[in-house]
């Protein structure tokens, strides 16, 4: 691979992005390429916006995915997929959980969320939505979205079915395992 792939994974505090990015860059590592993580959180215990770039190729020499530079973005829930549209490119792709969350000023009425979002998203950029939170309650967590949508993203990747299974088996704690096991899988076959 000569060329590098930049994925940004957000979402908000709770949603699991950080453990999707270390399945992410566990995979790629397992591929013998070079990867480059950075995280930024807001007040990610509060609900508040994660961000994560994952950039892997033979050579990387930073982390930072800039505007127009994301390959795929793999956004958790609507409004984060809104926020973090700049920095795809424009024949990216868009892996959208339609999942709504409010943020604070929804809640506290200071502000609306934007009606018709997804049909607002798929306008702009190629996007695939996914009903990542019914996937994972039929796995058997709803913590599990995180892994339904890497599963979404994992089919459009170079990385062999079996190499994700086994990222997923050395990075997630045995307890959940079967949970995340089977959130993958649902999200690989629903791609």
């Amino acid at each position: 691979m000569n060329n590098t792939r930049n994925i940004m994974i957000v979402g908000v505090g709770g949603q699991g992005t950080l453990l999707a990015s270390r399945i992410l860059g566990g995979a790629v590592i397992r591929m013998g390429y070079d990867v480059k993580v950075s995280e930024v959180h807001g007040m990610s215990q509060r609900g508040g916006s994660v961000v994560t770039y994952v950039k892997y190729g033979e050579k990387v020499h930073s982390p930072i995915i800039g505007d127009g530079e994301a390959d795929i973005v793999l956004a958790f829930e609507l409004l984060e997929a809104y926020r973090a549209l700049p920095a795809l490119k424009a024949d990216g792709r868009l892996i959208v959980n339609d999942q709504r969350i409010n943020p604070m000023p929804v809640i506290t009425g200071a502000a609306a969320y934007p009606e018709n979002s997804l049909d607002k998203l798929s306008a702009k950029v190629n996007t695939t939505a996914v009903d990542a939170l019914a996937l994972a309650t039929e796995a058997g967590s709803i913590k599990a979205v995180n892994v339904v949508l890497i599963g979404v993203m994992a089919k459009s990747t170079d990385i062999p079915y079996d190499t994700w299974l086994e990222t997923i088996r050395e990075t997630v704690p045995p307890k959940f395992l079967e949970v995340n096991l089977k959130a993958f899988e649902l999200g690989y076959n629903h791609a």
